[in-house]
This record gives C-alpha cells, structure tokens and sequence, in this order.
C-alpha cells in the first residue's frame, strides 16, 4: 500500500505568492479596485474592468503580478540596468485585454502603438523599478515599457527603441 504523505506549511509556503496574485486578480470576480493612487489604466476591448469599462492598476496591483527582471542595455542609460516588473503580457491578461494594437499614452501625452504580438513575442516590461528601485516622474517613471534589447539584437533599431514608452499611464486596447 503506498505511503501517504501529508503536505506542511513549508511544502505550500512557496505557492503562497502565486494564490495571492490568484486571489487579487481572479477572473471569475474580475481585478481588485485600486487602493491606491492610479498610475496605469487600460481602455478599450477590456473584459476585466474594476472602474467603468477601464481596468485601473495602483502600484500594489502592479507588485502582485508575477515579476520580471532584465537585464539590458538601452539608448537612455550608460552600461546594463536592470528594470523590473510584470510582462506587458501578464498585465493585458489581468485585464482581460483582447486586441491586436495598443495604443500607450505617457503624462506628457506622448503617444506609441505598439502590436500585441510584441507582447506575445518578446519578454516586454511593463518596468516599476530600475536597478532595484521606483522611478520618479523626472527618471522617467513611474512605468518604462522595455524591450530585451541584449536578449535579442534584432530589436536594437529605431522601430523597437521607439515603442519604448516611459511615464506610461494609459494602453487603448483594440
């Protein structure tokens, strides 16, 4: 007869980040509001939305997906940083975010539009930290989309460093 093993604190202690992620983010009851200030929303074709028809993320909703960190080197800082956060495609997951383009807005009003199929395609951060710490406004933050640009060479052109948007705060999804 086979033993059975019983499961301890220590066997499901490292489950415990994703059941949390799990539970903020359940598709069954759509994403959690924002507790805090709003620094990302997303509009358009949205099927999980928390405000209206737009999905609304605060610093914390961002913290609670699944975190990427890259290494790469880019036009805009000397040497390799390091920048962190959820995959661009983590965060239209969340959201519930069907499309094929998306439109990304900055503070400044700078607009880009980017292909989903780059969020399919390559590792793009939806970066909250750089080497290791938040982004004011003026370093560009508090949201950098980054692509692996050392990952993969073929990204370094003006195509790619272009839909590299900073001071991100809101994605048209269509």
């Amino acid at each position: 007869m086979p033993t059975q093993r019983h499961l301890t604190r220590r066997d499901l202690l490292p489950l415990l980040p994703t059941w949390l992620a799990a539970a903020a983010l359940d598709s069954r009851a759509g994403i959690a509001s924002p507790a805090g200030p709003v620094l990302l929303s997303l509009t358009g074709v949205v099927r999980q939305p928390n405000r209206g028809a737009a999905a609304d993320f605060d610093m914390a909703m961002l913290e609670q997906l699944p975190q990427h960190r890259m290494a790469t080197s880019t036009p805009w800082f000397r040497g390799v940083a390091e920048f962190t956060g959820p995959l661009l495609i983590d965060l239209l997951a969340a959201a519930g975010a069907q499309g094929e383009k998306l439109r990304m807005s900055a503070l400044n009003d700078y607009q880009v539009e980017i292909p989903v199929d780059d969020a399919q395609r390559w590792e793009v951060v939806v970066a909250r930290l750089l080497d290791g710490k938040p982004m004011p406004v003026r370093a560009k933050g508090p949201l950098f989309v980054i692509y692996p640009f050392d990952r993969h060479p073929e990204l370094r052109t003006a195509v790619y460093y272009s839909r590299c948007i900073w001071q991100l705060r809101r994605i048209d999804v269509s």
